[in-house]
């Protein structure tokens, strides 16, 4: 009956049930334990089954030469004219990196020396620029002082003289000389400043 069937089945649940201090353990179900690990085991035997039909057979190949159509020395041959090439390809990189090294070292050095060959001109010209300066200045205190002794000359002479020029009379010695002599200078100073200017213009 129903009745005992729910008697049976809560009987059974409560032999699963079982106190554990705080926890409720519960046991298996060994029947339907029991189904499950049969089912797995005929599963893994049923695989088992599949890989012994479906495992590959013997590879059967017809034998053939291996190896190309080449012989052995041939091969050798050819293996060390590769290796030949190899070497000298890497001799020939080498040598184009020592070249290239040499060519930047070179262009350096020509970059160095231009440097100081326009510093060397340079300093040549503020030379010649600083002599032509000292010239001028020595030539131009000469001519001052030449003008100035020859001044000096012509407010020396006798009075005479001096009335005589302003009368219109013969010229006296000394002053045509000292007139002469500085008329003179300063023509050749004069020239000698432009040819100097000149030859700056030039430079």
């Amino acid at each position: 009956s129903e009745e005992e069937q729910s008697g049976q089945a809560s009987v059974y649940q409560q032999q699963r049930e079982q106190c554990v201090g705080p926890y409720v353990l519960i046991t298996p179900n060994e029947t339907r334990r029991n189904q499950l690990q049969q089912i797995a085991k005929k599963e893994l035997d049923d695989l088992e089954q599949w890989k012994e039909d479906h495992r590959p057979g013997p590879i059967k190949l017809v034998p053939q030469r291996l190896g190309g159509k080449e012989s052995e020395a041939q091969a050798r041959q050819k293996q060390q004219m590769m290796l030949m090439q190899s070497k000298y390809q890497q001799k020939c990189k080498r040598e184009e990196c020592v070249k290239a090294k040499k060519a930047a070292e070179e262009a350096e050095i020509l970059k160095k020396k231009a440097i100081q060959r326009e510093k060397a001109e340079r300093l040549e010209v503020k030379k010649r620029q600083q002599e032509m300066q000292r010239r001028e200045m020595f030539l131009e205190d000469q001519f001052y002082k030449t003008n100035e002794l020859l001044n000096r000359l012509d407010l020396g002479l006798p009075k005479s003289d001096s009335c005589q020029i302003a009368n219109g009379g013969p010229k006296s010695t000394a002053w045509t000389r000292s007139h002469a002599y500085k008329q003179a200078l300063q023509e050749n100073e004069n020239r000698r400043l432009e040819e100097m200017k000149q030859e700056q213009r030039r430079k």
